[in-house]
């Protein structure tokens, strides 16, 4: 047996594997957000004392300070192994991608950005469109080619 340093993780047919994947996402987004606050406190602690020794150019980076933690916290966690963040480990769903390769980090940056892009245009419809389409698949998953799947 020879060892495969990139596996596919085929989106499953079995409709068992889509139930219950938008609540369930739903959910997964107010924890994972909690978390990215949590976060983001250290995350502007440090870029604090930045500040300081860069003489006051780390203070313009405040504004922006959120959308990079979260990006990282969500590059790291969804690109990673586990292909799924905190909040969708505890509710017990995975990303995976449709074309069978496992995330990768910049995979997961643009469905991130995506998701606040579409997110500020269509607020109730982006939740919306997973009722109608197949797999329960969200605007921005089906522009990324991304499908979420339930792991428990």
């Amino acid at each position: 047996m020879s060892y495969n340093p990139n596996p596919l993780y085929a989106a499953p047919e079995d409709w068992r594997a889509y139930s219950g994947v938008l609540s369930r996402r739903v959910f997964a987004f107010i924890l994972d957000y909690v978390i990215v606050a949590l976060l983001w406190i250290p995350a502007a602690v440090v870029l604090f004392f930045l500040s300081i020794l860069t003489l006051g150019l780390g203070f313009l980076l405040y504004p922006a300070l959120f959308v990079i933690v979260a990006g990282i916290y969500f590059g790291l966690t969804v690109g990673g192994p586990s292909q799924a963040s905190l909040g969708m480990r505890a509710m017990g769903i995975a990303m995976m991608r449709f074309d069978g390769r496992p995330m990768d980090f910049l995979t997961a940056i643009v469905h991130l950005a995506l998701f606040w892009i579409l997110n500020s245009v269509l607020t109730p419809l982006i939740l919306l469109a997973g009722l109608f389409t197949e797999r329960s698949r969200l605007i921005h998953d089906l522009l990324v080619g991304t499908v979420t799947v339930r792991t428990a």
